[in-house]
């Protein structure tokens, strides 16, 4: 069975409940079991939190994947050439609940960074033996770069790169399900304009997900997703470009998922290069994202989480853009007008971002010591043990929202 575009409203709609209600749930859960989140002194939130928010994004994928997933969408050949596998879909959803399971004891636990790790190949490693693999990517200007033997391992790679990524980019309220919500919806119209309807169906339902939860995670957040959410998003992102984008003969294949990951992967990239700048370990948390730097210059948590999702929403018209506007026909023939047009929003993006690159990772703003000052008087000034937040004299028992990054 191929699932049609109804299909995915329906799962996007039922996961946006499903997340919605559960959420509640996975906080008194908890609470119960002691995965609560402290202030800290890097993390931009204020009073104690709930982790294991994504047990009920997991809930939430499950039910809709179950219901509009197909099993399996069978190898599909095109002019004699395997453009995509077949992926059994519901052993994606195997991975998705061996991530969430080993995310949920980290939440908890506080796992070595290595068993951290040890459960993403493992996670991986799932969903690529169930079809999720790259056998071949198309770059611009260059054609069709095929892997034959190299692909199960790039997959790795990619995955457990995404799960980092997300979970990196989870530091502040609403940032990583709003950003993962947004990137999922482009990327389920963009799937089913190539024929990937089942993978449409995980980006809308993915999306679904993310936002029914981000109705309590944005800021003030009654609820983190952790990093068994924050695994699992990365997990579902990373398998929907590999199935729904990176297998495509289109010629800006490569550059979608790029475009629309942009944000995620820039933060991450400037964080880990600053890191092995000052030689510090990449897995060590620390207030350098992209979240840290808008409250150094004196924004708010909502607005900055704001401008992210603007910034995030701006590359995903431009990915989508790429794909609709009709800026050429089959044979490659420029249309001049919409050329032209495509290139003033390129460049209207492209500036944006050298803009806020610039202003958060080069400019140097006086205001850091009066921030870090003022998140200490916050910390002070907290409530004794019982309400909700801790003495500053208590020892955070994670970093910010049981976040790393």
């Amino acid at each position: 069975m191929n699932p049609s575009g109804l299909d995915a409203l329906y799962a996007f709609g039922v996961a946006t409940v499903v997340a919605a209600v559960l959420t509640p749930v996975t906080m008194r859960l908890a609470r119960r079991v002691g995965a609560v989140d402290q202030p800290s002194e890097r993390g931009l939130s204020a009073r104690a939190t709930p982790l294991l928010g994504g047990l009920a994004i997991f809930a939430a994928v499950l039910v809709a994947g179950l219901l509009w997933l197909p099993d399996v969408t069978h190898a599909v050949h095109r002019h004699g050439r395997l453009i995509s596998d077949a992926v059994h879909w519901h052993g994606v959803l195997i991975a998705a609940a061996l991530i969430v399971l080993v995310g949920a004891f980290d939440d908890r636990f506080d796992l070595h960074p290595l068993a951290k790790l040890l459960g993403q190949i493992a996670a991986a490693i799932i969903a690529e033996r169930y079809g999720v693999v790259v056998r071949e990517i198309t770059l611009p200007l260059i054609g069709a770069l095929h892997f034959p033997n190299a692909g199960p391992t790039l997959t790795l790679v990619w995955l457990v790169g995404m799960m980092n990524v997300v979970n990196f980019s989870d530091g502040v309220d609403g940032l990583a399900a709003g950003v993962c919500a947004i990137i999922a919806g482009a990327f389920a119209v963009i799937a089913f304009d190539l024929g990937q309807n089942a993978a449409g169906v995980l980006a809308a339902l993915t999306a679904g997900a993310a936002l029914g939860f981000l109705l309590h995670n944005f800021h003030p957040a009654s609820s983190f997703m952790g990093d068994c959410g924050a695994n699992l998003l990365g997990l579902l992102m990373g398998t929907i470009a590999v199935t729904g984008d990176l297998k495509t003969t289109a010629s800006v294949a490569f550059a979608l998922p790029l475009i629309l990951l942009a944000v995620p992967f820039l933060d991450t990239t400037f964080v880990v290069l600053k890191r092995l700048k000052y030689g510090r370990p990449v897995y060590v948390a620390d207030a350098e994202h992209f979240h840290h730097r808008m409250a150094r210059i004196g924004l708010s948590v909502r607005r900055s989480v704001i401008y992210l999702y603007a910034w995030t929403l701006m590359l995903a018209g431009l990915a989508l853009a790429l794909r609709f506007v009709p800026y050429s026909n089959h044979h490659g023939r420029l249309n001049l007008g919409w050329s032209l047009v495509m290139l003033a929003y390129g460049v209207i993006v492209a500036l944006a971002s050298i803009y806020l690159v610039y202003l958060l990772e080069i400019v140097k703003f006086r205001g850091r010591a009066a921030w870090l000052a003022s998140r200490r008087d916050t910390s002070a000034a907290a409530p004794p043990p019982g309400s909700t937040a801790t003495r500053v004299d208590q020892p955070p028992r994670r970093a910010s929202g049981g976040r790393r990054g």
